[in-house]
Parts: structure tokens; sequence; C-alpha cells
């Protein structure tokens, strides 16, 4: 194999968790060029990664068909003797198919499924976490060594969050989600902020339309050593920051992979979901936090919702939260 395409243009954990693939198919395959596409927004993840040629950026907000018609005609120029197309929806599997690809592999569920050389069913299982969903892509070429998600932070982001961190313990919080369900009411951070003497430092981390609610907990805490970073951190530097920390709490979002892509000890709050859809934490130091409660309507879907929809939020506000 001397040209690799890896497609993966869902969210930001989903592509972390595909760089687990980078790693086996570099270590089989020393030589060969590997690119990835993804989604714009995501670039930054893969950003001077030692292991990837190029990175393709697909712009699926503005002219996402036209954009896709580019995508298209550059992967064909490109001559790829292997795609592995890890979406199962359309729009990924119309450009694999034509994308001119020697060998195209991808899910079973895709559409354009017709057109791979293999195909794979994607299972929904508790035992099988998303990374070993990836690698079944993999076995129809032999035997792979499967490796765990790694991401590449930058000396500089490292630089940086030395300047942030100080000396002394500290531990990172991201509170905030994407999708209400997903994320850990604001009383249950307070609770856990206050797990931790004053003389740890706590970080809350987030995006730039999380700074508001970040602010929030902080001034209805009264730990003194509390910092709001939401904004002011790219992903790469996160991760350094994540990998450093002496524990992360995070919700069932982007920030779990974070974790695990720096192998950095986490502990996980699930709420409307659960683990067994795959998507947990896989550092050595690793713990998973849900309720203990029977209820019927957990999960309530594969993934958050914008409210409750039995309007209780059991899931979420009966988790005991813990600092072990």
């Amino acid at each position: 194999m001397k040209n690799i395409l890896i497609i993966q243009t869902a969210f930001i954990g989903d592509v972390i968790l595909a760089t687990g693939l980078i790693e086996s198919l570099s270590a089989k395959y020393p030589d060969a060029k590997i690119d990835f596409l993804l989604r714009k927004g995501n670039e930054s993840l893969l950003h001077d990664h030692p292991k990837l040629n190029h990175i393709l950026i697909w712009d699926k907000k503005n002219n996402k068909f036209t954009n896709l018609k580019k995508l298209v005609k550059q992967v064909r120029k490109n001559k790829y003797d292997l795609l592995l197309n890890l979406q199962r929806f359309g729009s990924s599997g119309f450009l694999s198919w034509r994308s001119g690809a020697a060998k195209r592999v991808g899910f079973r569920k895709n559409p354009f499924s017709f057109s791979y050389e293999h195909k794979v069913d994607h299972v929904i299982d508790p035992e099988i976490h998303e990374i070993d969903r990836n690698f079944k892509l993999l076995e129809v070429f032999g035997d792979f060594e499967k490796k765990l998600p790694k991401l590449y932070p930058s000396e500089a982001a490292f630089e940086k969050v030395r300047s942030i961190k100080g000396e002394n313990s500290f531990v990172v919080l991201a509170p905030a989600s994407v999708w209400f369900t997903k994320q850990l009411p604001k009383n249950k951070w307070l609770d856990i902020i206050q797990l931790y003497d004053e003389s740890v430092k706590i970080i809350l981390i987030g995006g730039p339309s999380d700074r508001n609610y970040l602010e929030e907990i902080k001034s209805e805490s009264t730990h003194k050593n509390l910092v709001n970073m939401a904004g002011e951190l790219n992903l790469l530097e996160s991760a350094a920051l994540i990998g450093v920390a002496d524990m992360t709490h995070v919700n069932d979002s982007a920030p779990l992979h974070l974790a695990t892509a720096m192998n950095a000890p986490v502990t996980a709050y699930f709420c409307s979901t659960i683990p067994g859809f795959g998507f947990g934490p896989l550092s050595d130091n690793s713990k998973i936090v849900e309720t203990t409660l029977d209820l019927k309507c957990r999960p309530c879907g594969l993934h958050g919702k914008r409210a409750c929809p039995e309007g209780h939020f059991k899931c979420a506000k009966s988790i005991q939260v813990t600092n072990s």
C-alpha cells in the first residue's frame, strides 16, 4: 500500500477515535502516504501530525455539494491504493464510489456500500468499542496491531500549558456539551469542585460559546483556585492540558476522547447515553460514573437530546460525583 485515505467527516470525538487507524496503518505500511479527510472545523486536531501526509477538508456548511464535487476530483487525482470510509452516510459513500481508489472498504449501512470491495457490519454491542468497529475495516488485509487513538500536541502547546498550570497539582473540568441530556447538571459540577482542596487548581475548559456557562459555575463556587479557560485553548492545547492533569472530569463528549488520545486520567459521567454504545474512555486510569437507578427510559437515544423526553432528567440528577 503506497497511498491510503481515511474518511471520517463526523464530529471531533469520531475523528479522535479514528486516529488509532493512522497508528496501525503506519506501523504496518511505514512507507505509505496516509491522508485523512475530515469536516472543516476539525482539522486542527491533526495539525502537524507526524504520520499523516496530507489533510483533506470538506466544508459541509457552505456549498456542501459543490465542495463535495471538488473533493471527488482531488481524491481521484491522488490515486489511492486503499480508501477506508468510516462514515455510514450517503455523501461520503458517493465520494468513495467516485474516488477511483483501487480498494474501497466501509460499513454495509452506507447507501453506496455496493461500491466497496469489502464491507463490514456496523454493530452496536456493549462489548464492542468504536475503535473495534473501525478496526473491523482492516481485517481483510491481514493482521494489524490494534493501536489506541493518539494525538500530537506541539511543544508550543505544552509550553502554554506549563504557563497555565503552575507548579502545584491541578485538575481539569469540561462541564459543557452540545447536547443537554449528555451534560451533567450545573449543581453536580459544583459538587465536583467541592471535592477538591483549595490547594488544587481547577481549570474549566470548553469552547468560546461555553464561556458564559463556565463563568456561572465559577461565580457560584466558593473554591478560590478556579480558572475559566473556555475559548482560550485550541483542541491540541486542550489535549496537552488534559495530558498532564492529575484528573479530568468530562461528560460523554469530545474531551473524554482527548483524554483517551493522551492516555490521561479521566472520570467520565454518562447521563442519557451509555458506555455500551462504544464511546467509553480507554485511558489506563479511567472511571465511568452513571446512575444506579434502573430507568426504563435510558438510554433515550444513540446521541444526546435538547431536553429530557420524560421531563425528569433522572439519569443525570441521580448521579453521585466522585474525585477518585
